[in-house]
């Protein structure tokens, strides 16, 4: 797998900044082999921003020369733009690892160099965070290129804000049918209202704002931040099987049959009732699965120890979901009512949360604010879900900017 060195100070600036202006980006290093041999390596977290915006889908595309796609491009700097093409493609050799270069990048950036690619208008735009001052460009009266496409992205963005605010008012005003009686059954109807399809999408929900909705009478719920499987390639149990056979347990369905299934929540705090909890490593970057056993020490107090390696998480990656599903999110709050035997909900209240502290979701992770719901095996066919959860209470300590919004006026 490869990994990003770490930004410096003034390429924090930059992504601070592109974050608070609603721009969606994946990231690219331009290692020293890449810069001399004009290729790229398309990373994970880069595949599936391109195959999310409709820009490329590289599990699609066959292997070899005859199958490279051509895409628009253009690169900004601090006072222009340079039209190109990026060539993406799958070679026949190693496997057809996917591959990236925007034709001229040389010109524009040097090896260990940092760029930020994101698409808009049918069009991919790349910026070096490494040597262009992105916020002084866009804060200064002089009018370039850069500046416009970030405006017009951060215009839309707060367009869409606006819109969706509108629709829930409107939503707000009388009671509508829950059609599916579980967790998700409010947050199913007002996308269904919204016209949103379900659908696994990493990227947020609505015109890019991302929906958490649930009942306001449920004080305890945790929503869903993102899901995320492990990395298993680096995990000691390779599959969610793997996990089922070696920490499953036996379960009966609704038609009598037994199936092995694995369901429950694990914590930094204390292992589970399968004796499986999260373990983090800020220094290799890692967020673990381990089987934990607890130790009494001398002050009588409860300790775990390390059994196993189960799974692991990069935490990068991990920082990544967060910022590409909540830079802005709207957490919409539901009163309900039951007639007949059917629920009925209308949206009251919601917080409108902005630009993660992605620092604290270690900090968060390590208290036990957020945890990880593993439903692995489940026998109603929703497939396998690796969620990872936040407590209501904590969300002011991730998201610092907040504004809370009632929808009723009575």
């Amino acid at each position: 797998m490869i990994h990003m060195r770490p930004f410096n100070a003034f390429e924090e600036k930059n992504l601070v900044f592109l974050t608070q202006k609603h721009v969606e980006y994946t990231l690219v290093q331009i290692t020293e082999t890449g810069f001399k041999k004009s290729i790229l390596d398309a990373t994970e977290p880069m595949r599936q921003y391109f195959k999310e915006c409709g820009f490329h889908d590289y599990a699609k595309q066959q292997q070899g020369p005859d199958h490279k796609v051509l895409k628009p491009t253009i690169v900004l700097d601090a006072t222009s733009e340079h039209s190109t093409a990026t060539s993406l493609y799958r070679p026949l050799t190693k496997k057809g690892d996917p591959r990236i270069w925007p034709n001229g990048l040389r010109k524009h950036c040097v090896a260990n160099d940092i760029l930020a690619l994101f698409f808009s208008a049918q069009t991919l735009y790349l910026v070096n965070i490494t040597n262009v001052d992105i916020a002084k460009v866009c804060l200064s009266p002089v009018v370039t290129p850069l500046k416009d496409v970030i405006n017009q992205i951060n215009n839309q963005k707060q367009s869409a804000a606006i819109e969706l605010l509108g629709l829930l008012r409107d939503m707000a005003t009388e009671w509508h049918p829950v059609a599916v009686l579980a967790d998700t059954g409010v947050g199913r109807a007002i996308e269904t209202i919204l016209g949103i399809e379900m659908n696994s999408s990493r990227l947020p929900d609505f015109k890019g704002i991302e929906l958490k909705s649930f009942r306001d009478n449920r004080p305890s719920v945790r929503p869903t931040l993102f899901c995320q499987v492990p990395n298993w390639e680096q995990s000691f149990l390779r599959s969610a099987k793997e996990i089922v056979d070696k920490y499953g347990y036996l379960r009966q369905t609704s038609d009598g049959a037994t199936v092995k299934t694995y369901q429950n929540t694990l914590s930094c705090i204390a292992p589970n009732s399968q004796n499986l909890g999260l373990a983090l490593y800020p220094l290799d970057e890692l967020l673990k699965i381990e089987e934990m056993k607890a130790i009494a020490d001398h002050n009588l107090s409860t300790r775990y120890a390390k059994v196993a390696d189960v799974a692991l998480w990069n935490l990068p990656l991990l920082h990544q979901r967060l910022k590409e599903k909540h830079h802005e999110t709207f957490w919409i709050e539901a009163e309900t009512k039951t007639e007949n035997g059917k629920e009925f909900f209308r949206p009251t209240m919601v917080e409108h949360t902005k630009n993660p502290n992605v620092p604290q979701f270690d900090n968060l992770l390590q208290a036990g604010y957020i945890t990880v719901d593993l439903l692995l095996g489940r026998p109603s066919g929703n497939g396998d879900t690796v969620a990872f959860k936040i407590k209501k209470r904590a969300r002011p300590m991730l998201f610092p900017e907040s504004e809370m919004i009632a929808l009723r006026g009575e």
